[in-house]
């Protein structure tokens, strides 16, 4: 009896997993996933075409358009000390039509 071949499932780099670091989930983040977007938290080094790879490769979706932020540290105080909280870089992916990403499951 011949044995049915196995669907090959593409290999998701690891590079990937560096770039894309986790979903940014807030309130502008929500109302902008009306409008087919959706916003991670990315390495600071990440391109944007690194970025579309990332996503693309992960959630298996087609991306049309990248746009990236870089939110400075906010200056805080902690028992009258003050300290700096880390810049982070975010960017707001734009999914093809009908495409979507849950981004409450993970990945």
């Amino acid at each position: 009896m011949a044995k049915a071949a196995k669907k090959q499932v593409p290999q998701v780099e690891l590079g990937h997993y560096d770039v894309v670091l986790a979903p940014h989930i807030t309130e502008k983040a929500t109302l902008v996933s009306e409008q087919n977007a959706v916003v991670f938290k990315v390495a600071k080094d990440a391109t944007k075409p690194q970025i579309k790879a990332a996503v693309e490769a992960l959630f298996g979706v087609s991306v049309t358009g990248v746009n990236t932020i870089v939110q400075k540290g906010k200056t805080k105080r902690w028992k009258g000390t003050p300290y700096q909280r880390s810049d982070m870089k975010k960017a707001i992916v734009t999914l093809a039509e009908g495409q979507s990403i849950d981004v409450t499951t993970g990945i």
